[in-house]
């Protein structure tokens, strides 16, 4: 059990060259770059739901180490099985950005077609399971294809992300503790932002850690600075390689810092003092990699700077892009139930597309509720 904090990036710009991984200097930069987009795209998205223009979001400043560290450390094989304030998994691993404000919109370019709810993104050509509003739900699938692919003889690696409120669901101990029982090559990933909504940790639970409860499931557990890359990355490259050997499941705690909202429909302000939140904003992931680079001399400030305006940029398109698309087709409601629509859907949708071209069909539809 390990239960000190690994760090390889210090907030006082030290660097722990023992766990320093090897990467190319492609792969450094391309970290960056994808966890300023992320910011950006966390950033446009929550403009776009004060100003109306979508009605929901889930924003992730903050936790961009968290996401892009883990999603470095995988093959395009393996799988991902993500919450949903993790859109830099999908970033990483090559999802379009559009197709994420498309979910937003929920307009016809959404691969869900509008009945998920936002910020519940999905990609199955990139190995990433559709993100459920459920609290931690998505573990025991995750295991359950870990699993599967054992017995496959399929040499992936299953990665499922969680927050620090989902240790206290049903699903959690379900899920570590087959996982653990058949050493299902699984990594368990919790982004313990401190705070489940307005809940906060030591009102979680009376563990001293979340890594710390691995112990009872009867494998490793591993706490990592969730706002240094490359620490996130060194500790869940080291969880995949366990697991691809066939050794069984690692949890890792990656210890972060939400510091928006835990929703557009949340004021933090309520329950957490904005103290703490300035105390936080001093260990920026980004910041503090955006510095490592640049002291390295990997990228000048003015590149990083260069970095932040194409985020900005691709946001905007990418925004704009979802907007201009029209809301998905009448007819999708009644799509991908039945391989063959039976009669009485048949029915209701001719009836439906009658009272339109009759100009009798209304909009009963109300603000989003959350």
């Amino acid at each position: 059990m390990t239960e000190a904090l690994l760090q390889v990036l210090g907030t006082d710009q030290t660097v722990d060259g023992a766990h320093e991984p090897a990467l190319a200097v492609d792969t450094l930069v391309r970290m960056l770059k994808t966890m300023i987009l992320v910011r950006c795209f966390d950033e446009r998205a929550l403009n776009l739901q004060r100003s109306g223009r979508i009605g929901f979001h889930v924003p992730s400043s903050g936790q961009e180490a968290c996401q892009v560290g883990a999603a470095a450390a995988l093959t395009p094989r393996d799988w991902v099985f993500p919450s949903y304030r993790e859109p830099g998994l999908f970033l990483w691993r090559g999802s379009a950005l559009e197709a994420l404000y498309n979910n937003l919109y929920g307009n016809s370019g959404d691969l869900a077609k509008g009945r998920q709810m936002p910020v519940h993104y999905t990609d199955r050509a990139h190995n990433v399971v559709s993100i459920s509003s459920p609290i931690a739900t998505q573990l025991p699938q995750a295991v359950g294809v870990a699993m599967a692919a054992r017995i496959r003889k399929d040499p992936i690696v299953v990665l499922t992300g969680f927050g620090d409120g989902s240790t206290s669901a049903s699903d959690f101990h379900v899920g570590a503790n087959f996982a653990g029982v058949y050493r299902a090559p699984v990594v368990f990933l919790c982004a313990n932002n401190q705070w489940a909504i307005s809940v906060p940790f030591e009102r979680q639970t009376a563990s001293a850690s979340v890594a710390i409860k691995a112990q009872a499931y009867g494998f490793p557990g591993v706490r990592v600075d969730g706002n240094d890359v490359l620490a996130v990355y060194q500790a869940v490259r080291d969880a995949a390689e366990r697991a691809r050997r066939g050794d069984g499941p690692t949890l890792v705690e990656a210890f972060t810092f939400r510091m928006g909202p835990h929703s557009s429909s949340d004021d933090p302000k309520r329950y957490r003092p904005e103290a703490l939140c300035e105390e936080w904003k001093k260990r920026d992931p980004i910041e503090r990699f955006g510095r490592y680079l640049t002291k390295k001399g990997l990228l000048s400030e003015a590149e990083v700077s260069s970095a932040w305006e194409a985020g900005r940029q691709a946001t905007a398109d990418a925004a704009r892009a979802a907007e201009r698309l029209p809301p998905p087709p009448v007819e999708s409601l009644f799509e991908d139930v039945y391989a063959e629509m039976p009669p009485h859907l048949r029915r209701q949708l001719d009836e439906l597309l009658e009272e339109r071209k009759a100009g009798e069909s209304v909009n009963t539809s109300q603000a989003f509720p959350l």
